[in-house]
């Protein structure tokens, strides 16, 4: 058996999970790699086999998305060409961890695609959602990468086919202790806007960690670094709490470390919204975006010793058997012939 596994390369969270799904799949398949987007900071201990422009998105400079240069980066990159000659007719299976090229090139084509990934438990009926309702937050979660069948991760089980988060095995088994500091990962946002908050927390050490900085520097109270992985997870191990966009890797782990954790969600990022509607059932508290409009807020945190208890156990192996049972079972019924679903999908593209 063939499998190409598929990662979405814009964040973080989905490099950390491929450490220890992928090798859960080479334990009973042949695995190529792809990856799509460019603004990872964590690199793969795997041969990579494709690499793809994509439709990743653009982290922007207000606390959002840069829809813009989303955009542009989506028409240089050729997408639908890309969709088009990725080979994947040479694998049985495709599993995409909200990958869109080699989701839409399996449809195309008529390959198996499962989706594995905190995405795909985002919209499941039981998972918590905002208030608000945006049909284009929605639309983009259901359309970015589809598949014939998702199996998702989020922070609690929230139907059958909802694994809690896979904590990689260098946060598993990292000593946690209490140094004092704050660790802090915002990408959404200038260090400017993030120092203005910060360095007005008189006595409170954070460590941020920022896309944008490319040197080393200290500011008052805040010790500001370029985000390198081995870093910042030592710095979260070693903190009293966790303050970072709502993500799903970054907070599960500061939960699983039992941090105190705050959250911020990006503006334009639908599935963030939803992280926060989760995080605050939980007893994480939401801001709505970094200002000093809220600094009361981040006081209070600071000086509570309020925290989300979870039980995080390794059950990665289970999604993978999920996954692989639930492929013996479609290959077992007859399927349609490849390649009668291309008229409708070219449109769609």
């Amino acid at each position: 058996m063939k499998i190409l596994y598929a990662i979405q390369g814009t964040g973080n969270g989905h490099m950390c999970r491929a450490m220890e799904v992928v090798p859960r799949f080479m334990q009973h398949a042949r695995v190529d790699i792809l990856v799509s987007g460019t603004q990872a900071d964590v690199r793969l201990p795997f041969t990579v086999k494709h690499r793809c422009t994509g439709l990743g998105f653009i982290f922007g400079r207000t606390g959002g998305i840069d829809r813009w240069a989303t955009l542009r980066s989506a028409a240089r990159g050729g997408f639908i060409r890309e969709v088009r000659t990725l080979p994947v007719e040479r694998y049985d299976l495709v599993v995409t961890d909200f990958e869109p090229v080699s989701a839409w090139a399996a449809r195309l084509r008529n390959v198996p695609c499962f989706g594995l990934s905190h995405q795909a438990a985002v919209l499941k009926e039981h998972a918590p959602r905002p208030e608000a309702v945006d049909r284009t937050g929605i639309t983009i979660l259901k359309r970015y990468a589809p598949a014939r069948k998702d199996f998702g991760f989020h922070f609690a089980r929230y139907d059958e086919a909802t694994f809690t988060p896979v904590i990689r095995r260098t946060v598993r088994e990292r000593p946690v202790n209490d140094y004092g500091h704050y660790t802090v990962y915002l990408p959404a946002y200038p260090d400017r806007s993030i120092l203005e908050v910060l360095s007005k927390c008189g006595g409170t050490r954070w460590e941020v960690f920022s896309k944008h900085a490319r040197t080393t520097y200290t500011y008052g109270n805040v010790h500001v670094s370029p985000v390198r992985d081995d870093h910042f997870v030592r710095s979260m191990a070693n903190s009293s709490g966790v303050l970072c966009g709502a993500g799903f890797e970054t907070p599960a782990e500061a939960l699983f470390m039992g941090k105190k954790l705050m959250v911020i969600p990006m503006f334009g990022q639908y599935e963030q919204q939803c992280n926060a509607a989760a995080l605050r059932q939980m007893g994480v508290p939401v801001l709505p975006y970094m200002h000093t409009d809220h600094l009361e807020r981040i006081e209070d945190w600071l000086a509570s010793d309020d925290r989300a208890t979870v039980h995080y156990p390794d059950t990665t192996h289970r999604s993978v058997d999920e996954v692989l049972s639930a492929y013996c079972q479609l290959v077992s019924r007859p399927t349609e012939a490849p390649g009668t679903a291309q008229g409708p999908l070219l449109a769609e593209l």
